[in-house]
């Protein structure tokens, strides 16, 4: 399965940006298919029920794998067109989950300690707004709580493939290292994920956070 890449704006935050989601998510069906992403599927299955928030989550297929696991979750993203499509695949599906629209630049306000897991999956945000929604995550993580993060790395523009071609919304492993300083960073490594391209599989660059908050 093709992972989600190719933003239709290099802000996501940005109000263009919300209409460009908000058009490919009303036409394209499931952008990003049913199945969660295989690298939240790897390193998240088989936790112990937890409170999680999934940030940027589209469609919700993450959230959904997640909720189905047992845990609490809440989805939240920029375009209300994919929160709107997320909670009716939740609402046919069986699973209970919450969702809502917001920025979360501009919006997002999250409680202190709220959450056991974080999930940021393909999260394209520049700097100028990266660098907030991080210090947000760390300040919602409980304590022991979990960040898990996989992103596009900026090596994927010149020797991978897909993604999107903004190196504004890349990061590498000194940027998490600076932006997640306060947690215990268990895994900050590129991974590569095989894409199919035509027939031909060929691999893209990722980049995977594990981080843990101190009890």
């Amino acid at each position: 399965m093709t992972e989600k890449h190719g933003a239709p704006g290099i802000s996501e935050h940005s109000a263009t940006a919300k209409g460009a989601w908000d058009e490919r998510y009303s036409q394209a069906g499931l952008v990003w298919g049913r199945d969660a992403n295989s690298f939240v599927v790897s390193q998240l299955e088989g936790l112990s029920p937890r409170r999680v928030l999934d940030l940027g989550c589209g469609q919700g297929r993450n959230a959904l794998w997640l909720a189905s696991q047992g845990h609490e979750v809440t989805g939240l993203d920029l375009s209300p067109v994919a929160i709107a499509q997320a909670s009716e695949i939740a609402e046919g599906a069986g699973l209970d989950a919450n969702f809502a629209a917001v920025d979360l630049v501009t919006d997002w306000q999250p409680s202190p300690n709220a959450y056991d897991l974080i999930v940021l999956s393909y999260l394209q945000l520049p700097e100028s707004a990266r660098k907030p929604v991080h210090a947000k995550v760390v300040e919602a993580l409980a304590s022991e709580g979990m960040i898990f993060l996989i992103a596009h790395h900026p090596d994927n523009l010149e020797q991978g493939v897909g993604g999107p071609p903004y190196p504004e919304v890349m990061f590498d492993e000194a940027e998490l290292a600076k932006d997640f300083a306060q947690l215990n960073i268990k895994r900050n490594e590129k991974v590569l994920r095989p894409v199919d391209q035509d027939g031909v599989i060929k691999d893209a660059i990722d980049i995977i956070l594990l981080a843990k908050a101190p009890s």
